[in-house]
């Protein structure tokens, strides 16, 4: 598959386009300054995709210490969003973005773990994520504010 994508670092002026991006793929929406607090404590793992000039695609992701023990100590990289908008999908675009974040949770943060949640019912995403070695550590009923549930998914790094 050729590549038509690039992926950069998330800047401050690509907000709007990002948030647009998280209102048009997820149903879980964040504040402005939400968005901006995770570029400014971790912007190695905030990381946006572009097709022809235009951001098609995104990850946040943040770093955490002993949350949930998933592991014994050490740093945990966590996913809190990843979208690519519908028309841009199948193109490899969520693949790069979660492959580059792990990169730097890794080897700039010096994570040992990454985790995620992710609704039961997204069935692509969860392929996504069992491909690149993510496995279900738990269920988490009604996790979501519709009261679905999610699956959440760890790999060590």
């Amino acid at each position: 598959m050729q590549t038509t994508f690039n992926l950069r670092q998330f800047e401050p002026g690509d907000l709007d386009k990002v948030m647009r991006i998280n209102q048009t793929c997820l149903p879980e929406n964040y504040s402005p300054d939400f968005f901006i607090d995770l570029h400014d404590r971790f912007p190695e793992t905030f990381i946006v995709a572009e097709e022809d000039g235009r951001i098609v695609g995104y990850i946040m992701c943040r770093i955490e210490t002993n949350f949930f023990n998933l592991t014994s100590g050490g740093k945990k990289g966590h996913v809190i969003s990843i979208a690519v908008l519908p028309e841009h999908q199948h193109k490899g675009i969520g693949e790069a973005l979660l492959n580059e974040a792990l990169k730097n949770m890794k080897t700039i943060y010096h994570a040992k773990e990454c985790y995620l949640e992710v609704r039961v019912s997204n069935v692509p995403a969860i392929r996504l994520y069992r491909k690149l070695g993510y496995y279900i550590k738990r269920t988490l009923h009604g996790y979501y504010a519709d009261n679905e549930s999610a699956y959440m998914m760890t790999k060590k790094l």
